[in-house]
């Protein structure tokens, strides 16, 4: 699996909660280095111990599970021939008796728990080796049953003691006028008392240590200093004889050492097997069905970081459908329902129950790969569309029938056009591929492929246009709206902004402006200025000065750019047709359609000019302009005084009346 990914979807923190349900080092290891698997016997097997370990759980019985402090010390050192300590041999003695409590345990269970009931049988509480070393140590020390010699030590040892302690009660009484204090203390592993400096003479023996004002000497009576060395000849005999007694502890440790070793990963595994129940009870997780094929199904799934608050997921993908594309607002749960979808697959594959409802069913993927959020970095010099192609690169180079691709915000990071059609050229090839895809956009053109293609289908995210809410719902087989104007104005933007934000859009849906018309429009001033000539436009038909009307009330367009300019337009132009005059950078209005050279005769303001049909693209179209099919062009092309001469021509004769029209300006 992609180690990048699977952070992306944050299983990096379950895994960390996974490692605090541990109780010992060997079962926080085993949690640190869980990993998803590709087998699907292994991941059943997996879920049926989870499952099982949950179920015991339930019944509100403490599992006696053994922290097994110090043991991992201890087997790193078993069989090299090291003497171990009273303390370390207790310590193992205390952990054979947690093997032995969970043994009974886990055989008391095993009508509920079978499979890891037979874990426990595996294990071996090692009776013998528990048993002396009972009778050898208790409380860290070695009781004087350890061996007959350490008993007949220490009885001398005491003995030795009582003698010394007596000789120094006589001293006491003794010395008193050269005693600093009365009382009796140890320097160096010797009995002293505090002597006066100055009467020190009085008191024969020798000085171990002195105060730190240097008026006062420790000093050892010379009456006490033979039954001193005695003690200590008793004491050194004592050292040998647990020398011996823990070397042989030690060695029927280390004719142990398989079982105990075997101990400690069946234990450290009983602990990894309770840890992830315990987790996944905090969620109310469930064993979803294993499939063969490649497919999900969520039902009422939740994200298991989200706490109970969080809105279930229902959704369904694999078989023939193996492209949903989400669209919705934003802060509608689209992200959420990608990281729901990627994170349970992890789970499930990593023998944890996940947040779900009964139905619930998982394939097995080779590969889940997630491309959510924009993974810039300043370090590695990636800006967000850099960090879509390397996490694109990646995933269209492993992908195969059994890969799960999760992609957030499709044709996000760079120029929309180019970007949708990048991203739709990826979804082809993941089709191709029959990898299972879940993708999020907003843009129309991708929800248009999701419903044109087999094998895709779109799914909107629900969104309460009324109360400006999400619903966090998944509904299939719909495209959804991305609401961002209601949203704009639920965050307070400026009402002014947002009207004329709505208007844009509603050009660009009529076809009548494109985002690259709107930039070029945008660019220009509203008023042409004195030197510059005005620019024709429309109103209701009829053509008139851009100066004439109301900025509001003018019907406007523009070239999506130069390289349009000068190609020919993809239909002829008609009588009426609004076109863009490239070498005048203005608009006219076409008088006469393209001859056999193709010039085609242009009206500009009061002047008919004629153009190469090259030099002319398609502004808006007659059609559009002029209303019902008898429009009377005269109207646009005509003089208001040639148009009521002939209309008096046409009911009589009228003497010295004459119609006038400039001359046509040929321009190339």
């Amino acid at each position: 699996m992609n180690e990048m990914s699977m952070n992306k979807l944050e299983f990096n923190k379950m895994k960390e909660q996974l490692i605090g349900y541990a109780v010992s080092d060997p079962g926080k290891d085993l949690a640190k280095r869980l990993s998803p698997s590709t087998n699907p016997s292994q991941i059943r097997s997996w879920l049926l111990e989870t499952e099982e370990g949950a179920r015991l759980l339930a019944t509100g019985a403490s599992i006696p599970l053994s922290a097994m402090e110090g043991m991992v010390a201890f087997m790193a050192l078993l069989g090299k021939g090291k003497i171990y300590t009273e303390v370390e041999l207790g310590q193992l003695s205390q952990w054979l008796a947690a093997v032995s409590q969970m043994k009974r345990y886990m055989d008391a269970k095993r009508e509920a728990a079978p499979t890891i009931s037979g874990y426990a049988d595996s294990m071996n509480d090692c009776p013998e080796l528990r048993k002396e070393l009972d009778r050898c140590i208790r409380h860290g020390q070695l009781t004087d049953q350890a061996s007959p010699g350490l008993a007949d030590i220490r009885r001398h040892l005491e003995a030795a003691e009582e003698r010394t302690r007596r000789k120094l009660e006589h001293s006491l009484g003794k010395y008193k006028n050269a005693l600093q204090e009365p009382i009796v203390s140890k320097r160096g592993g010797h009995y002293v008392i505090a002597v006066k400096r100055d009467l020190r003479k009085q008191v024969p023996g020798t000085v171990w240590d002195e105060s730190a004002s240097g008026q006062t000497l420790f000093v050892e009576p010379a009456d006490v200093a033979e039954l001193q060395a005695e003690w200590q000849m008793w004491k050194s005999d004592e050292e040998r004889e647990r020398t011996v007694i823990l070397s042989r502890l030690s060695e029927l440790a280390e004719l142990e050492t398989y079982r105990l070793r075997w101990n400690v990963e069946a234990m450290a595994s009983l602990d990894f097997i309770f840890a992830r129940a315990k987790m996944s009870r905090t969620y109310e997780g469930i064993a979803p069905v294993i499939l063969d094929q490649p497919f999900i199904k969520l039902v009422d799934a939740r994200h298991p970081l989200l706490g109970p608050g969080c809105f279930p997921l229902n959704v369904e993908i694999g078989g023939r459908l193996r492209q949903l594309i989400i669209t919705g607002p934003n802060t509608g749960g689209k992200t959420v329902a990608l990281k729901t979808m990627g994170l349970l697959a992890l789970m499930n594959q990593s023998g944890l129950l996940v947040p779900a409802g009964k139905g619930t069913a998982f394939g097995v993927f080779t590969q889940i790969m997630a491309d959510v959020g924009d993974g810039q970095s300043i370090e590695q010099s990636l800006s967000t569309f850099s960090a879509h192609m390397e996490s694109l690169r990646e995933m269209l180079m492993t992908a195969n029938g059994r890969s799960l691709i999760l992609l957030d915000e499709l044709a996000a990071g760079t120029n929309p056009d180019e970007g949708i059609a990048l991203s739709i050229a990826v979804l082809e090839d993941f089709l191709a591929k029959h990898s299972l895809v879940a993708a999020t956009t907003h843009f129309n053109e991708i929800k248009r492929f999701a419903s044109r293609t087999e094998g895709c289908t779109n799914a909107r995210m629900a969104f309460d246009a009324e109360t400006l809410k999400p619903l966090y719902r998944l509904e299939i087989g719909e495209a959804g709206d991305s609401y961002a104007f209601a949203i704009a104005r639920r965050f307070g933007l400026p009402e002014r902004v947002v009207s004329r934000a709505e208007e844009r859009a509603a050009a660009y849906r009529t076809g009548k402006e494109s985002p690259e018309e709107l930039v070029d429009r945008s660019n220009k001033p509203d008023r042409p200025t004195e030197k510059a000539e005005p620019v024709p436009a429309v109103y209701e038909g009829v053509r008139t000065s851009s100066e004439d009307l109301p900025k509001e009330k003018i019907i406007k367009g523009s070239v999506s750019g130069d390289q349009n300019m000068e190609t020919s337009v993809s239909r002829p132009l008609s009588v009426g047709d609004c076109v863009w005059i490239s070498p005048l950078k203005r608009t006219g209005i076409v008088y006469k359609p393209a001859n056999e050279r193709g010039d085609v005769i242009v009206q500009v303001e009061k002047n008919k000019i004629s153009f190469n049909h090259k030099r002319l693209s398609l502004y808006i179209s007659g059609v559009q302009l002029y209303p019902g099919s008898g429009y009377d062009m005269d109207i646009v092309f005509d003089t208001k005084e040639n148009r009521k001469a002939r209309k008096a021509m046409s009911r009589k004769y009228v003497p010295g009346l004459r119609i006038e029209s400039p001359p046509e300006d040929p321009m190339a």
